[in-house]
């Protein structure tokens, strides 16, 4: 069974017990939460597509840490300008845990 779920407006495929990486979250550290932006959920090889989201249908997640990403340098120069400027960014993120799927 899994599901493609809508999450900080992205979307994911997802199945119990994953773990994966999504954009920063509210929400203390072992807190559960659920999402109902299920946009299509597979149960034993029978689909069920929603128009947007399917009714009634519930991923349910446990947040499991906040944390930040890799450095990203960007880096601007115009050539014989005397022109350069470097900036850096780190994202953040939640890591969550799926607990289940309920359609």
């Amino acid at each position: 069974m899994y599901a493609i779920v809508n999450i900080a407006g992205q979307q994911f495929k997802v199945a119990k017990d994953q773990q994966l990486f999504v954009h920063r979250l509210q929400g203390d550290e072992g807190a559960s939460i659920e999402f109902d932006n299920v946009l299509l959920a597979e149960n034993g090889g029978k689909f069920t597509i929603g128009a947007p989201t399917v009714e009634g249908a519930k991923v349910s997640a446990k947040i499991l840490s906040h944390l930040k990403g890799d450095k990203v340098i960007v880096f601007k120069k115009k050539r014989r300008k005397g022109y350069k400027k470097k900036n850096g960014h780190r994202q953040q993120f939640t890591k969550i845990e799926i607990t289940g799927i309920t359609l």
